[in-house]
């Protein structure tokens, strides 16, 4: 298949996979006589399993790692369990950094205000630090 639609098939970009073929995530394709790219079952595969990566958070460091673990069925998972657990600890943080930012904003209510001069949120998006 073409670029084009083994970017449809795996919801990502053309320029997407390009970048990823780039940065060796995936085998380059053979070329065809108009010198096109011709992407295989491995291939579309592969950026399934990139792009399902990406979409769970993980780095494209991250998925190198889990790429090269995956290329090697006899090896041990511990590996990637202990990415998994790293990964989860790290969004937990993200949570939690979230939840501060939602109480924070929250606090402010409602602003009953008529206009933007009395309006409670941009006074204190306003405020100056001490």
């Amino acid at each position: 298949m073409k670029i084009g639609e083994i970017a449809k098939l795996t919801g990502l970009k053309v320029e997407t996979v390009r970048y990823y073929e780039g940065e060796g995530l995936i085998d380059a394709p053979r070329r065809n006589g108009g010198n096109y790219r011709l992407y295989d079952r491995s291939h579309l595969d592969r950026l399934s399993f990139v792009k399902r990566s990406r979409d769970l958070g993980f780095t494209l460091d991250q998925v190198r790692d889990l790429l090269r673990l995956a290329d090697d069925p006899r090896g041990s998972c511990d590996a990637v369990d202990e990415m998994a657990v790293l990964h989860i600890a790290e969004i937990d943080r993200k949570l939690a950094d979230l939840q501060t930012l939602r109480d924070e904003i929250a606090k402010w209510g409602r602003c009953d205000a008529s206009t933007i001069a009395e309006c409670r949120l941009i006074d204190a998006l306003s405020s100056r630090l001490p």
